[in-house]
């Protein structure tokens, strides 16, 4: 997917200041599930940083936060980190196919994000015929899905990571259902929907999906005819907020799992790195959120 043109539309300082005080009073990482995780950031390859932040403060607010060298914005439940590289590709077409908020007025944003020019796909209209959820794309081809839900008490929060596999899963099965499982065995997340759903009410584009849970983000596992790795493109990879990191991983080493960079400590948090069966590149840090 190429640069998306768009013209900046100055939002009122009013409304962005009522986001990021929002924002800043809920913009914690999550406790952790049983097995000490959580969801922790996402980091995205961009052209331009500014212009990347820009963007994301115009349309979700967002506390500013750095990591060493690298420039993030908080939001409640999650990091956006942004890394200055060429995007091999957009998000669609590898193995997280979209992330997504829940948004307090999708109708809003939907309305200033099309008279701005940005790239949108709905997904439903109200009772007026007016936007209120769908897809929005970023500038370098990160997809985000918006679901309107009027009853948040703060204007956004994020809510998932939908992946889309293609067969075979790492067992020779439906890869959907052996991607979920490993998450549930590596991770501890919480199998919520194990079957693939009917397409939602109203939305024939939905996606047929399983769902599982790692606090407070959804999981979703989609079949796809095709997916590639994430590492390199739009998005580059997800990550988990770890308690106790260092013996968390050597028990995955000790099951067999393997890590692409074993625990280290990086501007005073502690990491590592793996890849899920179907090519998800995953960060493990313990301290992020403290930042």
């Amino acid at each position: 997917m190429g640069l998306i043109k768009f013209s900046l539309v100055l939002v009122g300082a009013a409304a962005i200041g009522n986001l990021l005080s929002a924002g800043d009073a809920a913009a914690q990482l999550a406790p952790p599930n049983a097995a000490g995780v959580a969801m922790s950031h996402v980091q995205l390859n961009v052209r331009d940083v500014e212009a990347s932040k820009k963007f994301y403060q115009q349309y979700f607010g967002g506390t500013p936060v750095n990591w060493g060298q690298l420039e993030g914005l908080k939001y409640p439940g999650v990091i956006f980190f942004f890394a200055k590289a060429e995007p091999t590709g957009a998000m669609e077409g590898s193995s997280v196919n979209h992330i997504g908020f829940t948004v307090k007025d999708g109708v809003d944003l939907f309305t200033r994000m099309q008279k701005a020019g940005v790239k949108t796909a709905s997904n439903g209209v109200n009772a007026q015929g007016q936007i209120y959820g769908g897809y929005v794309y970023s500038l370098d081809g990160a997809k985000i899905e918006i679901i309107e839900r009027t009853t948040l008490t703060g204007p956004l929060e994020f809510d998932q990571v939908h992946f889309f596999v293609a067969d075979p899963g790492p067992g020779g099965g439906p890869a959907w259902s052996e991607v979920q499982t490993w998450y549930t065995k590596v991770f501890g997340a919480n199998a919520t929907r194990t079957v693939l759903s009917a397409p939602a009410a109203n939305n024939a584009a939905s996606a047929p999906m399983s769902q599982s849970t790692i606090p407070t983000t959804n999981l979703r596992f989609s079949p796809a005819p095709a997916s590639v790795p994430t590492r390199g493109r739009a998005l580059d990879h997800i990550g988990f907020e770890v308690k106790d990191l260092e013996a968390f991983c050597a028990q995955l080493e000790a099951k067999g799992v393997k890590l692409s960079v074993p625990y280290r400590k990086q501007d005073g948090v502690g990491t590592a790195y793996l890849t899920d069966p179907k090519g998800t590149y995953i960060q493990l840090t313990e301290g992020l959120g403290k930042l």
